[in-house]
């Protein structure tokens, strides 16, 4: 698991004031970091008249008001739709963002449930996974605006890959006292500058606006909370973005049935991205597309070194072995990934 965002919770004076904008929701008894998260800040809160899931934003990307009420705003009409989303609580002025101190605070009910690996579904289960992400997908078409500007979805530069790895080398080669995840990450590295060269004719061509849309921006397990065997809700909509829809139903297959020798349960994603596929109505040449970029992204993709070596952030340390592993075995397999997807 991927270590928490949190410090230390508000304090009492900060969870009188918040708790006070909201009716009925009590006074503070506990208020606890949660255990996962990278970007902002969650906490459990325990009042006199419930539990609660008290976010503080602080992420630079998704910290701005407008945007955050944007996403309330968003998971509140999916909520009217029927699906398994917990929108955040409107306060008494009828807002769902309250700010003190400069820092913007949401409050949303507690949700009893367990994240799921996709180890752990059923083959069943991946097919209602693959179609849950559609619906997601043609929902937020109902309830987002449509894109005015679809944007420029870039596929990476190889060449600024190089200038990476070669930098990432020299950081990793100057760590002291040298351990294990030196070795792999040195490894890792020139393994992935040698396949690059190999590949570089594959660059994809950048995305445009056909397979352009709404989505969730960030789905993977510590994003979906299971109740035995049904999701119950899904979380975290920080990324809601407009971006090429079949990529992040791509990104979300990858996460879930990645294996930890780093190969994929093929059978799996082809149950998950048949369903996904007959709930969105993308055709099987638009998830081609998708899985070459997102192939190719990966070939180009070192965030998790970054943090360890760039910024100094351990915390996604444990992902890298199976994440590394698997952009070497996907090229092997690459024909096989795609027929799983398009199949």
């Amino acid at each position: 698991m991927i270590g928490s965002t949190a410090t230390a919770p508000p304090t009492g004076e900060t969870l009188d004031a918040l708790l006070r904008r909201y009716e009925n929701a009590g006074a503070p008894l506990s208020c606890e970091p949660v255990a996962e998260g990278l970007l902002n800040r969650g906490y459990r809160l325990a009042t006199t008249r419930g539990r609660f899931f008290l976010k503080l934003y602080v992420d630079s990307a998704t910290a701005d008001r407008s945007v955050i009420a944007r996403q309330h705003r968003a998971t509140q009409r999916l909520d009217e739709l029927g699906l398994p989303v917990a929108p955040p609580l409107p306060g008494i002025d009828g807002g769902t963002v309250v700010v003190l101190g400069g820092r913007c605070f949401a409050l949303y009910p507690w949700v009893d449930g367990q994240h799921r690996e996709g180890a752990e579904l059923t083959t069943g289960q991946s097919r209602r996974l693959g179609a849950l992400l559609g619906l997601v997908h043609t929902r937020l078409e109902q309830v987002q605006p449509p894109p005015a500007d679809p944007g420029h979805h870039a596929s990476a530069d190889p060449e600024r890959t190089f200038a990476l790895i070669d930098d990432l080398l020299e950081q990793v080669r100057g760590h002291r006292p040298r351990e294990t995840f030196d070795e792999l990450a040195e490894h890792r590295l020139l393994e992935r500058r040698a396949l690059l060269e190999r590949h570089a004719h594959r660059r994809p061509p950048d995305a445009g606006e056909p397979v352009t849309g709404w989505v969730h921006g960030d789905f993977h397990p510590l994003n979906l909370l299971y109740r035995e065997d049904e999701p119950v809700a899904i979380v975290d909509w920080d990324r809601l973005g407009v971006q090429p829809r079949a990529e992040e139903a791509v990104r979300a297959a990858v996460i879930f049935f990645v294996q930890p020798a780093g190969t994929l349960d093929l059978a799996k994603v082809r149950a998950y991205a048949h369903a996904y596929r007959l709930a969105t109505g993308a055709p099987p040449d638009e998830l081609a597309a998708a899985v070459h970029r997102v192939w190719w992204e990966r070939l180009n993709d070192f965030w998790m070194l970054r943090w360890r070596y760039q910024r100094r952030d351990r915390r996604a340390d444990p992902l890298f072995p199976a994440a590394s592993a698997l952009a070497v075995w996907w090229t092997g397999a690459y024909d096989a990934v795609r027929d799983a997807f398009t199949g």
